[in-house]
């Protein structure tokens, strides 16, 4: 099997409502996202994906939409609250119906390029440059 993988980066801010750490405070990453797809056996092809190809899904996928955004949870009276201010001020949120972890967004992402990348393998996730989650379908 050959797996490739192509990394995107966005910055977003988020909070993590009931998390006992620093955490629950407003706060931002620089997020890296490494997609990779694979390749079962020898099929003849020499090449599991372009480069190209795959960075224009995953920018398009995720970096277009979270990049510079606040995400926010919007089972989350308190989050939705500060999103509320955030958008009356013309700044950009994302609303999503879950907390906001790397683990989270992992597997968020790995549903939505599914459908627009054959073969995708896995999405990992990075909030910082040592710690990652990834998701795997």
């Amino acid at each position: 099997m050959t797996i490739v993988t192509k990394t995107v980066k966005f910055d977003a801010a988020h909070i993590l409502t009931n998390h006992r750490g620093l955490c629950k405070n407003l706060h931002g990453h620089t997020y890296r996202v490494d997609v990779s797809v694979a390749q079962d056996g020898d099929d003849g092809r020499d090449m599991v994906i372009d480069f190209k190809d795959l960075k224009k899904i995953a920018s398009e996928v995720v970096c277009e939409r979270f990049d510079h955004a606040f995400v926010y949870n919007t089972e989350s009276a308190g989050e939705s609250e500060i999103a509320a201010v955030v958008e009356r001020h013309g700044m950009r949120t994302v609303a999503i119906p879950f907390r906001s972890t790397a683990e989270n967004l992992a597997k968020m992402f790995y549903g939505e390029l599914r459908a627009r990348i054959p073969g995708l393998w896995s999405v990992k996730v990075w909030e910082t440059a040592d710690s990652c989650a990834e998701y795997r379908g």
